[in-house]
């Protein structure tokens, strides 16, 4: 293997791990496509058996064997001998990546990978019967956690609005368990999430559109009559401010979960996992 040990922290090549902002990596080397960084061995073997393409790893030496192994044997085996032998392979003891990062990494291993083009909306919508949709959602956490209950319950996708976060952001990745990798997502342009633009596609699509939301006609999340529904996307908004009131009442229908003891709601990725269970009963 192309072993690499780092001695210089500052060397320009490892900017990527060090020192790249998530926007700054959805573009660089790649003006039209970007790459992202996966974190863990179980993320990025996700991630290479969907095909994306390994560009780099940071590797804590200690690491080499329990995680880093079978993820090399993953890249010999989507993308080849060659590759496995070529790609660069920064190495170093646990102290040096820490610096390197600023804080110790998660299982001790990063790989660099080229982004994929995102799925035009039309074409994602075109076979789905249950998705998720994302609406502004910027909290990495929620978002991972939102995408791993989708695939472990069954829903057929997630959409996310234009100002939500990157899937591939590191964190979300990562809390996502590596399933961003195994269920189809894209992302709304922003002509298709202005005002109620997505609203209006998703109809268009056949779907009825269901608003996580506390209302006075809200009704309960275990309704039959919205199960029966062919097609449903289930809008989930930020912690916190929640959906916009126009979403809210543009939705075909208004749903919550009741609660005990006085609690008013939950985090918005517990919430997603009751109401991805109950409609897809």
């Amino acid at each position: 293997m192309n072993l690499i040990e780092i001695t210089d922290v500052n060397a320009p090549e490892l900017a990527v791990f060090t020192q790249c902002s998530e926007p700054q990596l959805f573009r660089y080397y790649e003006p039209e496509i970007g790459i992202f960084v996966a974190e863990s061995a179980s993320v990025i073997l996700r991630a290479l058996e969907d095909g994306y393409e390994p560009l780099a790893v940071l590797v804590e030496t200690g690491r080499m064997e329990a995680e880093a192994a079978p993820v090399f044997d993953a890249i010999e085996t989507y993308w080849g001998a060659e590759r496995r032998e070529t790609i660069p392979v920064y190495t170093a003891d646990k102290e040096i990546v820490a610096q390197l990062t600023g804080y110790t990494l998660v299982r001790g291993l990063w790989m660099t990978m080229r982004r994929r083009p995102e799925m035009p909306l039309e074409e994602f919508l075109r076979d789905k019967r249950r998705i998720a949709v994302l609406y502004e959602v910027v909290n990495p956490a929620n978002a991972g956690a939102i995408i791993r209950s989708a695939a472990a319950l069954g829903m057929d996708g997630v959409l996310l609005s234009y100002g939500s976060v990157d899937p591939l952001a590191r964190r979300a990745s990562r809390v996502s368990m590596g399933t961003v990798f195994q269920i189809p997502w894209t992302k709304a342009t922003r002509s298709e999430t202005e005002g109620l633009a997505l609203l209006d596609t998703l109809r268009e699509h056949g779907f009825k559109t269901v608003a996580m939301a506390l209302t006075e006609d809200s009704t309960n999340i275990d309704n039959d009559d919205i199960r029966a529904n062919e097609r449903l996307a289930v809008l989930l908004g930020s912690e916190g401010p929640g959906l916009p009131k126009d979403v809210i009442a543009a939705c075909d229908y208004r749903v919550m979960i009741p609660m005990h003891y006085g609690v008013d709601s939950l985090n918005v990725a517990a919430a997603s996992a009751i109401a991805f269970w109950e409609l897809m009963k």
